[in-house]
């Protein structure tokens, strides 16, 4: 199956929330250049569409992602490997601006960890497991896992999960804070789509800046983090979201945002 209108399976379950499916299950959708190139796709597309507020992004009830798909790059040499240009792939997701919630249901092992890690919100159904077993097979996280798990949570605890290629359960990644919120298996569609349509009903601009705060804040000094979270918290003030979100809480009533 190579159609990457067939990859990845988009839709919108409620307003302002659009779901983006892993459909490579014949493979435990297993990250495969095509599907690659079809997340990355959707990721640059609804980035541009004003109907989009958040992104859910699953796997379906089995399995997330197991990983990269060996059998497209076990023989490979380092420039077969480069010319795959996987890291245009990845950041395609990490510059998208709207914010995204990783619905992990099943294994999400080397680049499906990575991927859920591409996540703001990551939601676990208690089937969920995570690892990053690239030192098993003589290669090393290749797709940001060795930069954002460390920023997660801390270096040592990321560093034993790299270093020896543990699986961990859901219950763990939630106690090592790598999950925003562990829920029952049958609890995660339904779990994650509220959470998504809660985010999607705020201001759009809001979000984004939030969102651009905390990332580009991330590489930044203390001062410049928070002198780029004050620039726009400021220019929030400027937006028509800012005056009705304001004029409601003050009449106590529910927001009705323009711009949504």
């Amino acid at each position: 199956m190579n159609d990457m209108s067939q990859l990845v399976l988009i839709d919108q379950p409620s307003a302002g929330v659009t779901r983006v499916q892993l459909n490579r299950l014949e493979a435990r959708n297993a990250l495969s250049t095509a599907l690659r190139q079809a997340l990355a796709h959707a990721f640059m597309t609804l980035d541009e569409d004003n109907d989009t507020r958040c992104i859910l992004l699953t796997g379906g009830d089995r399995w997330f992602a197991a990983g990269a798909d060996l059998k497209e790059i076990s023989t490979l040499g380092p420039i077969g490997v480069r010319s795959l240009n996987v890291p245009k792939y990845w950041k395609a997701i990490a510059d998208c601006s709207k914010p995204i919630i990783a619905a992990v249901a099943g294994p999400a092992l080397g680049g499906g960890c990575e991927l859920a890690l591409h996540a703001d919100i990551i939601v676990a159904a208690r089937n969920a497991r995570f690892g990053l077993p690239e030192s098993g097979i003589g290669i090393m996280p290749g797709g940001g896992a060795t930069q954002r798990l460390v920023r997660a949570i801390g270096h040592y605890r990321a560093m034993k999960l790299m270093l020896t290629g543990e699986v961990i359960s859901a219950e763990e990644a939630w106690g090592l804070g790598m999950v925003t919120e562990l829920v029952d298996d049958e609890q995660l569609g339904s779990r994650a789509l509220e959470i998504a349509t809660n985010v999607a009903s705020r201001p759009a601009l809001a979000l984004q800046f939030i969102k651009e705060s905390v990332l580009a804040g991330a590489d930044a000094s203390l001062s410049t983090g928070l002198m780029l979270e004050r620039r726009c918290f400021e220019l929030l003030f400027d937006t028509p979201d800012q005056k009705e979100g304001m004029r409601a809480f003050i009449e106590r009533r529910t927001p009705k945002f323009p711009s949504f």
